[in-house]
């Protein structure tokens, strides 16, 4: 009984300093105390025995002593083993900051740390700008006319972006732009989204392209000469990077420039000829600028001893003489300026160069720090905007559309992806807006990019199949009426651009995180190649005390015994709790897949998706657990919101632990991960569906959740164009009174108190006011309110003729 109770209280201990990271001493500290006793009390072999793994732990954990034997060896298997990072790879990894995703990786998230980030919202130029000019904006956009018949946007609305400086939101006044904070770009752009082709010529500027490259690293007479002009719209840029053999692989371009000298005006001028082909160049064939990635070449070493000087980034007009540019590619379901640029033996001078020759060979790691911002932005800003508006579509169009006497939205096979809609709707706006709050705190969260760009996009996919199915009919009819169908169609481009999902999600969320956000790896890795023992063994046995607590940590809590502490109340704190669980099995599992496959890792792709996975989840649910903390203005119906978010974010991460413990090459290893990270099994199944008819309710009907989800979107039916949104609000806020006059009429009529041939609503109502059943007031009410039903759900119809560009092919097929 003595022996059972010194291992059962060695095996306390030891997990209460492994859990604290307390360090060999205290471990130390307590298998002496109770070996000791042991050999006081009859348990003389116990006490051996834990003095032997106290002996252990001293020659492994004292500085002094392991110094001597075990680091150098250590060292020396680290060196063969260690991945080797490119002079690439080493540019991506050293680009932007770590934040909250330093945190996750570290098993011990400091919520406080993400909770001091304030958020001071938007300032009133910015609301101003949200209400008047994006509402403006918006309502000159109607997508068939865009699409199908100009196939483009007008050249009124061309002329309202330039002339509210649209294209200079993140261009500073001093400038002429708008200096805009990032949440506010972000909402901006979220309102545009009412159309696709709208929101992407507004974005792309003022995401990765010439004027944020300018910004950061611009002489100031590039600044001084450029801003202003691309500010007012006197220049439209366009960025030049992808081209036919350089895709996801950005850096593998074929593209080059040579220094040489050329004669102009009678004057010898050093410069570079270029020659290049890019393809899927966003406002190329209407840009006056173009930004352009080469490898530029100095055979003749007219710059310096060295031959080969890297990528480099220039910035070269649009008539500059050698360059093709103005053709289009045609993007799938949205007709936004996208085209090739070709260029054959372009000469332009060195001051073309972006930042002048100071920053040749350095326009790769130029790239990576701007898209760490511009990628947090631009797409995961569009997406959630796209989901908004089809969560308010799809709210209105369900209530309003009536089957077997009822709405189809009371259908709980409808009010099931009603509810999945406006989840991911609410974890995309938290999400994104709290991830921008982050970059006006200055951070370039360079992993939650990758994170938000991959994930809040394939949520789009969701949001947009979902609205199509509970849309039927009226969907998958297109015509000037359709406000769904295009942008559902150009959905795959914001799964495709600024780094394609697979890539992004197999390649880069956990193999860039794995190195830039782990507390120790980038110190290991750095000591092997500096050549630093003492570097490496700090690095390595503090890497070692955080392997170990996590290890005790994920375990302990997976058991219920004691719970992080979190700064949260209410229903939120559980949530935190869970998060915090798992990331300390995220660490762990991170740590042993990083150790057990080495390099092998890079190969390994479907397990660092998952690994990637759970990191993506739990940063998304740590988003809105942030939200929710700022958030005073909580309304009816949004806890169930908060619960059903974060249910599904949580079982979306255990399901990826899973299927990381079931694929590890070492399957004792995964088997162990599995006891440690989930001793008790899953906590977390889907959201219940009694969340699902709450919250299907409030975004179908005329609520105050559904008022919030839907706010700063474009909900005004004030345009040149008419707003569907718009149109459903109003009728969702006569709907509760249709509602019993519905009912009246269909009671009377089941009854056979209306006569059976009045099959049509209009029909009824007229024989219910006959027959004394309804009052003329409300005859007239349903009278408007039917026809305002039945344009909603009524579809376009065309000429035979009307689709066919040659109709010298039309076969007539009655010619008979």
């Amino acid at each position: 009984m003595l022996t059972l109770l010194l291992i059962l209280l060695a095996v306390i201990g030891l997990l209460v300093v492994m859990r604290r990271e307390a360090g060999a001493t205290s471990a130390l500290a307590v298998l002496g105390v109770l070996s000791i006793a042991g050999l006081l009390l009859d348990a003389e072999l116990t006490g051996v025995v834990l003095l032997l793994g106290a002996a252990l732990i001293a020659a492994a954990g004292l500085p002094m002593l392991r110094r001597r034997w075990l680091t150098p060896r250590l060292f020396a298997m680290f060196k063969k083993v260690a991945p080797k990072v490119s002079d690439t790879e080493r540019t991506a990894l050293e680009a932007g900051t770590v934040s909250w995703d330093g945190e996750l990786f570290s098993g011990k998230p400091q919520w406080n740390r993400l909770l001091d980030y304030r958020d001071d919202g938007i300032t009133q130029e910015e609301q101003a700008f949200l209400d008047n000019q994006c509402a403006k904006a918006a309502g000159m956009c109607n997508a068939w006319n865009i699409t199908r018949e100009r196939a483009d946007l007008p050249q009124q609305l061309w002329d309202l972006l330039k002339r509210e400086g649209f294209f200079g939101l993140i261009i500073p006044k001093q400038y002429g732009g708008l200096g805009f904070s990032a949440k506010a770009q972000s909402l901006v752009l979220q309102k545009l989204s009412v159309n696709e082709t709208l929101m992407v010529t507004v974005g792309v500027p003022n995401s990765l392209g010439p004027g944020e490259l300018l910004l950061k690293y611009g002489t100031e007479e590039q600044k001084d000469h450029y801003l202003p002009r691309l500010a007012d719209g006197r220049e439209i840029p366009c960025f030049g990077l992808t081209g036919p053999r350089a895709g996801s692989d950005a850096t593998a371009l074929p593209d080059t420039g040579i220094v040489c000298k050329e004669m102009i005006d009678g004057k010898e001028v050093i410069g570079l000829r270029l020659n290049f082909e890019k393809r899927w160049i966003t406002l190329a064939p209407v840009a006056t600028v173009v930004g352009l990635a080469f490898r530029l070449f100095d055979p003749e070493h007219l710059l310096g001893d060295e031959a080969n000087r890297g990528i480099t980034l220039a910035l070269i007009p649009r008539d500059t003489a050698g360059m093709e540019i103005g053709r289009r590619h045609h993007p799938i379901g949205s007709p936004f300026m996208n085209g090739p640029i070709k260029g054959r033996d372009v000469f332009v001078p060195l001051d073309t160069i972006i930042g002048g020759p100071e920053m040749i060979g350095q326009g790769w790691r130029m790239l990576v720090e701007c898209l760490s911002i511009g990628r947090c932005i631009t797409l995961p800003s569009g997406a959630t905007g796209t989901a908004r508006y089809a969560l308010g579509w799809s709210g209105g169009f369900t209530r309003i559309r009536r089957q077997f006497n009822v709405p189809v939205a009371e259908m709980e096979g409808v009010q099931e992806p009603l509810a999945r809609m406006a989840a991911l709707a609410y974890i995309s706006q938290a999400t994104v807006y709290q991830t921008a709050n982050l970059i006006d705190h200055g951070e370039k969260p360079a992993v939650p990019s990758a994170i938000l760009k991959s994930q809040l996009t394939e949520f789009q996919r969701v949001i947009l199949s979902d609205a199509m199915d509970v849309h039927g009919g009226k969907a998958v009819t297109l015509g000037p009426r359709n406000y769904l169908g295009i942008g559902y169609s150009a959905n795959p481009v914001a799964i495709t651009v600024e780094g394609a999902n697979i890539m992004t999600r197999n390649l880069m969320i956990f193999g860039q995180g794995a190195i830039r956000c782990h507390p120790y790896v980038l110190e290991e890795l750095a000591a092997k190649d500096a050549d630093d023992i003492q570097a490496f063994d700090k690095a390595f046995f503090s890497h070692a005390g955080l392997i170990f607590g996590n290890a005790a940590r994920a375990f302990t809590l997976g058991l219920g015994l004691g719970k992080a502490k979190v700064p949260f109340e209410g229903p939120a704190a559980v949530y935190a709790q869970d998060i915090a669980r798992l990331s300390a099995g995220f660490g762990l599992c991170a740590d042993a897949a990083m150790a057990s496959l080495g390099s092998a890792l890079k190969k390994r792709e479907m397990l660092s998706a998952r690994l990637g996975d759970v990191l993506s989840n739990l940063y998304l649910a740590s988003m809105v657990l942030k939200q929710w903390q700022a958030n005073d203005k909580r309304v009816e119906g949004e806890e169930a919101l908060l619960h059903y978010s974060c249910r599904f974010l949580l079982q979306r991460a255990e399901q990826a632990f899973v299927e990381v413990f079931d694929n590890l090459p070492n399957r004792p290893l995964g088997k162990t991960l599995k006891w440690i990270v989930m001793p008790t099994g899953r906590r977390w199944d889907k959201p219940h569906d009694d969340f699902a008819r709450e919250i299907a309710g409030k975004v179908s009907t005329h609520s105050a959740l559904r008022s919030k989800m839907l706010e700063n979107t474009w909900d005004s039916d004030d345009g040149e164009v008419s707003n569907p949104l718009a149109r459903y609000n109003a009728l969702l806020v006569d709907y509760e009174h249709a509602e019993k006059l519905y009912r009246t009429v269909n009671k009377a009529y089941a009854k056979g108190e209306i006569p059976e041939t009045a099959l049509h609503p209009e029909q009824r109502v007229t024989a219910a006011l006959e027959k004394g059943l309804i009052s003329e007031e409300d005859a007239k009410f349903m009278g408007i309110f039917e026809a305002k039903v039945l344009e909603m759900l009524t579809v376009d119809d065309f000429a035979y003729d009307e689709f066919a560009t040659d109709k010298a092919t039309l076969i007539d097929h009655n010619a008979a």
